[in-house]
């Protein structure tokens, strides 16, 4: 417990404090010199009506620099290679910021469009010029796309837009499943048996999700409403998600690893154990470990809460490598001892296993596939909204085969020596 907590604050203190889209900061001559323009943040509107509004605290220095805010909706087309005047030329719209407040209408358009806003000012582009030692412009900026009635109110960016209803909605499934299934998941669990340890893990895994789906839905109800959300909220749900994710990696894991690599050289007389060779603990441990890496390099990252990231960074590159290479390994061992079993009973139950786990290990990086043939505003929501739905149902399709009497029970009865978790000597007895 320590150590979680410890990890809890270490990736806390690590994760960047601009989030949202009303962003408060400084606009530093400094910084828009060296990145010749300074970056500011990025915004998805739609349709008609958006709204940009621009606060400063001292509108008279802002105005002696002769700084402006500048709109552009496309830095990827040979941006990097023009010099500090063409780039800043190219600008779609450019705002002097000469007043306290600044309200600049944005242009009507047809489809979804990202807008990025920089900073510039006299001593961007004049490196002979030293600058001055002066105070910096503090600001606020607020990005608002219209909602259902046109008016410019809505803080979420069209890339972001249904995240909070869909949150909602997961969260009242979580409730309701809950009302059902918690007394004889209970019950089963107190019973003990040759599925205790897998269910508690599945259960953490599971708890965990939905802690992370209301954190979410709680950072998304504030943004909403200031367009800032609440950072903590945001970073706490993705850790949560980052643990869901190691632990049922390595359940996983241990159960192929332990059932596939230990399967031909055990004898009738024993049984096969979770994990039972140093080489199968070796190897999960080790993909749980690069996992766990992966994913908090990946968070810190980012500096957006709102699920899973369309995998744009290395770490996330990394992430689908491993995932597909552990799908492939995993899937050849489980098919080679499908193939060989003889039992009908025991195959369905190893075909059923097998399904829950590639698609727990497959479906973020199919999704991320084919989220390309979408349009831009909708690919986070589709890897988002698509993996969570995909692994619930990966834990379902668990779930169902471990609680099964009808299926486990009596495969388990066939044969002692097939299953993962058994109860006979050698294996997890205290379970």
């Amino acid at each position: 417990m320590y150590r979680l907590w410890a990890v809890l604050t270490a990736f806390l203190i690590c994760t960047p404090v601009v989030f949202g889209k009303t962003v408060i900061g400084v606009f530093k001559s400094e910084a828009a010199r060296e990145q010749i323009g300074q970056y500011i943040t990025k915004f998805m509107y739609h349709g008609g009506g958006g709204r940009l509004l621009c606060r400063l605290e001292n509108a008279p220095l802002a105005l002696e620099k002769e700084a402006h805010l500048l709109l552009f909706q496309d830095l990827e087309d040979g941006f990097d290679n023009l010099s500090c005047l063409e780039r800043l030329s190219r600008a779609q719209l450019s705002i002097p910021l000469s007043q306290e407040e600044h309200n600049q209408s944005i242009p009507p358009q047809a489809s979804p469009q990202a807008w990025h806003a920089l900073y510039s000012d006299r001593y961007t582009c004049r490196h002979q010029d030293a600058i001055p030692a002066q105070e910096d412009l503090h600001f606020l900026l607020m990005l608002l796309n219209p909602d259902g009635a046109g008016n410019p109110l809505e803080h979420f960016s069209s890339e972001e837009a249904g995240l909070h209803s869909f949150y909602f909605l997961l969260i009242l499934a979580y409730f309701l499943a809950s009302c059902i299934y918690v007394q004889p998941l209970w019950h089963a669990l107190r019973k003990g048996g040759p599925m205790h340890t897998v269910l508690k893990v599945l259960s953490v895994a599971l708890a965990l999700q939905g802690f992370s789906a209301l954190c979410n839905y709680v950072h998304l109800a504030r943004y909403c409403r200031d367009g800032l959300g609440m950072p903590l909220m945001g970073s706490l749900a993705e850790l949560c998600e980052v643990v869901s994710q190691v632990s049922m990696l390595y359940m996983l894991l241990s159960l192929c690893l332990g059932w596939t690599l230990g399967r031909g050289r055990k004898t009738q007389s024993r049984p096969l154990q979770w994990s039972s060779s140093p080489f199968s603990t070796a190897l999960a441990l080790g993909g749980v470990a690069t996992q766990g890496a992966l994913l908090l390099w990946e968070q810190l990252e980012e500096t957006e809460h709102h699920g899973f990231h369309g995998q744009r960074s290395v770490a996330g590159l990394l992430l689908i490598a491993l995932r597909v290479g552990l799908a492939l390994l995993l899937g050849s061992g489980l098919y080679q001892a499908t193939y060989s079993e003889r039992s009908t009973l025991k195959r369905d139950f190893y075909v059923t296993f097998a399904k829950g786990c590639l698609l727990w290990f497959l479906c973020q990086p199919v999704l991320v596939l084919l989220s390309g043939l979408v349009n831009l505003h909708q690919r986070q929501k589709v890897v988002t909204i698509g993996v969570i739905l995909c692994q619930s149902i990966s834990v379902v399709i668990l779930y169902q085969l471990f609680l099964s009497r009808s299926l486990y029970w009596e495969v388990s009865s066939l044969s002692s020596v097939s299953l993962p978790l058994t109860m006979s000597r050698g294996g997890w007895g205290g379970h």
